[in-house]
């Protein structure tokens, strides 16, 4: 389903056209009434890790002790390797 509103309209309620298309609305945004942007929410991918398993990596990770790796100077960090 589709929303169309003005780019003024738009400037006025962006927070609220954004929890419209959170919410599965797709809102037009028109300049002198031609359709100018679409606003919509944008679909997980189906290869996202889910939230159960980024929590559990998340936990098992604050469980791994942590490593001292020493000090490095800051052209270590910044070295270029393309060479």
């Amino acid at each position: 389903m589709n929303k169309f509103v003005s780019a003024a309209e738009a400037n006025r309620n962006f927070s609220k056209l954004l929890k419209d298309a959170k919410d599965g609305l797709e809102v037009i945004v028109t300049s002198h009434g031609e359709p100018v942007v679409s606003i919509k929410r944008i679909e997980k991918p189906q290869n996202a890790v889910s939230d159960e398993a980024w929590k559990a990596f998340l936990e098992e990770l604050g469980k791994m002790p942590a490593r001292n790796a020493g000090r490095w100077t800051r052209e270590e960090l910044y070295e270029d390797d393309s060479e």
